[in-house]
């Protein structure tokens, strides 16, 4: 391929996928990263591209479609995740290995976890969750490392998805930014996607948390498909049909009690 060439391929395949890493584009255009990079710097300059860490975006998708900054995000559907939250930690049992991603609904279920649980081994890219189970407990907190997203408070990049593909978790939780049962999560954040791909990929068990408001939603990019989750854990609000839609699909689900509506200390992030 010509420079125009590859330059029209990468649109392209940004208007079908909404956004990619350069890693991905590289091996898609058969070419270094260096070069994808000069590409993408110069469709940037045309406009309908956003460069973010690791990659690029489209810049026309829906305001939806693209993930806030986790301290905007926390307050939302607060009941629910602490619905699911309680559930979670009613199930798990000490000495069990488990992988906690950098979403809200996780950093919900580590406060419920640290306080309720000792001799858990937790591997998370989150700095939030290593914050909540440092506060003197007897767990083993894992961090995952790597460069710093601040939208996030997560760990990312390629050192991050290195130390992760070292890790064979009991259980890895996932939560979403959408969720199709027919066709998997969706997540608008790439700089942390990559890695619950990769998590997923060897996680002995592999549960889903996810708010009834996430169902029929899609974001930016394509993350798990169904067939990759073992469980749904979603809250009493969920319409008795997606959850159909989920057991069709040979995916175990299991919905909270509504007495676990619960007041709880809240997550302060500064």
């Amino acid at each position: 391929m010509n420079q125009l060439q590859r330059q029209n391929t990468i649109v392209e395949h940004l208007d079908a996928v909404g956004a990619c890493s350069y890693q991905e584009l590289a091996r898609l255009l058969q070419v270094s990263e260096m070069t994808v990079r000069r590409d993408v710097d110069k469709l940037v300059l045309r406009g309908g591209l956003i460069k973010s860490l690791g990659g690029v975006q489209t810049d026309h998708a829906p305001k939806h479609f693209y993930e806030s900054v986790v301290q905007q995000r926390l307050p939302i559907h607060r009941p629910e995740k602490n619905q699911i939250a309680r559930e979670v930690a009613g199930q798990l049992q000490p000495h069990q290995t488990i992988f906690l991603d950098g979403s809200t609904t996780c950093l919900v279920l580590a406060r419920h976890l640290a306080e309720k649980l000792d001799g858990l081994s937790i591997v998370t890219h989150s700095a939030l969750v290593c914050m909540e189970f440092g506060r003197g407990t007897e767990n083993t907190i894992l961090s995952l490392g790597g460069q710093f997203d601040p939208a996030s408070a997560c760990f990312v990049g390629p050192t991050t998805e290195e130390a992760a593909r070292r890790f064979f978790v009991d259980v890895a939780f996932l939560s979403t930014k959408g969720f199709l049962p027919e066709e998997g999560t969706f997540e608008s954040s790439m700089a942390t996607f990559r890695i619950k791909q990769i998590i997923a990929e060897q996680a002995a068990r592999v549960v889903l948390l996810v708010d009834h408001s996430k169902f029929g939603q899609r974001a930016l990019c394509k993350v798990l498909d169904i067939g990759q989750i073992d469980e749904v854990i979603t809250d009493a609000g969920t319409a008795a049909a997606d959850l159909a839609l989920v057991e069709q699909h040979g995916v175990a689900v299991r919905v909270a009690p509504r007495e676990y509506l619960a007041q709880e200390r809240p997550i302060h992030v500064s």
